[in-house]
């Protein structure tokens, strides 16, 4: 009797990659890796894009430096308002489950 090799070639339905599988056992045997596809067509358009992050990275930087110059008065309201609260709230120990057995 004659053993034959069954050699599976599936493509992966996520990144497109070939696989070639081993029948028998079922286990990968090479790996083929999908060619990469281009992000941009020609030279103009990434630099575009590459302008309009760094654009993107600028507004990010200049809103948190902006809220840092806030961050001052913002926790000087929280620390009023947690103060605030404190003063309303009842004096002596809070009164627990266990403690009305």
């Amino acid at each position: 009797m004659a053993k034959t090799e069954k050699i599976l070639e599936v493509a992966c339905p996520d990144c497109g990659a070939m696989l070639q599988i081993d029948g028998a056992t079922g286990a990968v045997i090479t790996h083929t890796p999908a060619p990469r596809k281009r992000t941009f067509e020609d030279l103009a358009t990434a630099h575009d894009a590459l302008r309009a992050a760094e654009e993107r990275k600028e507004s990010i930087f200049r809103q948190s430096v902006e809220a840092e110059k806030n961050k001052e008065d913002l926790m000087e309201k929280r620390f009023a308002e947690a103060l605030k609260k404190a003063k309303d709230a009842p004096e002596g120990k809070p009164i627990r489950d266990f403690d009305l057995d």
